[in-house]
């Protein structure tokens, strides 16, 4: 039988932040109703020190308990209820999540702000990397602040996300009225759109104008407003997956937006 449950894949850096971005995975798949897959991908140059091939293996061999065990003391700390399988793999970064999630097919990935992600060594990108090979629901989630499944769920919408059976999860946690902006030079298209959409009928409506401060106005109002949660529609991206609502770049929203963003198709 066809499991009905979402299948959450957190990729984890296993630093001072990953307790938390792990604790919001798990609230994430309880108000959803999911089983967690966690990967941790570290590539062999950054622990291993001697051209030895014993000396290596032993070095790499020590890493894999140390974070083993980090790992299952963080499962641990969240409880017996859950579905959390874990790899802890040495190799290509992006390689690995590439083929990972090719093999794995997950519903959600969720990654931590990627300005504190280890992940995001010098050169691999690889938050880009994954909004460009990954088009489902991505979860980038606050370093600092676990998003909690309560009814004080603070839910914003941005460019009408789409995905309403998550929406539906969600909204059921969430703090009524939903928020919803658009970044447009008219409000005449968001009031048609919003008629047709059900998951919009009650929100409080920010427009801002398409300007260089666009995105810092949007991060006020998200912060004026106390959103835990802010769901971007990445369908309208360029062929790169780098860009919404035409020139704005999502990279740089996920930098400027001190909130966790849920990045739906």
């Amino acid at each position: 039988m066809k499991s009905n449950k979402y299948k959450i894949l957190v990729l984890s850096d296993l630093k001072d932040s990953s307790d938390t971005i792990i604790q919001t995975t798990a609230n994430l798949a309880k108000f959803t109703g999911g089983d967690i897959d966690l990967l941790y991908v570290k590539r062999p140059v950054d622990i291993v020190e001697s051209d030895n091939q014993l000396s290596s293996m032993r070095t790499i061999n020590r890493d894999y308990l140390t974070s083993k065990n980090k790992i299952e003391n963080t499962i641990k700390s969240i409880g017996n209820e859950l579905s959390i399988n874990y790899n802890v793999i040495y190799g290509n970064v992006k390689q690995t999540i590439k083929e990972h999630i090719e093999t794995t097919n997950p519903d959600i990935i969720v990654m931590g702000k990627k300005r504190f992600n280890a992940l995001n060594l010098s050169g691999d990108r690889v938050t880009k990397f994954v909004l460009k090979k990954y088009n489902g629901v991505v979860l980038i989630a606050s370093n600092e602040n676990v998003l909690e499944p309560s009814a004080d769920l603070s839910l914003g919408i941005f460019n009408h996300a789409s995905n309403e059976d998550l929406l539906k999860k969600l909204m059921a946690y969430t703090q009524k009225p939903i928020k919803s902006f658009k970044i447009q030079k008219s409000s005449n298209a968001l009031e048609q759109d919003k008629s047709d959409d059900a998951t919009l009928k009650d929100a409080v409506e920010y427009i801002f104008e398409p300007n260089d401060n666009a995105i810092n106005n949007l991060s006020n109002y998200v912060l004026k407003n106390n959103i835990d949660l802010l769901c971007i529609n990445r369908d309208n991206n360029d062929s790169n997956n780098t860009s919404v609502s035409g020139n704005l770049d999502i990279n740089k929203m996920i930098n400027k937006l001190n909130v966790s963003l849920l990045l739906t198709k």
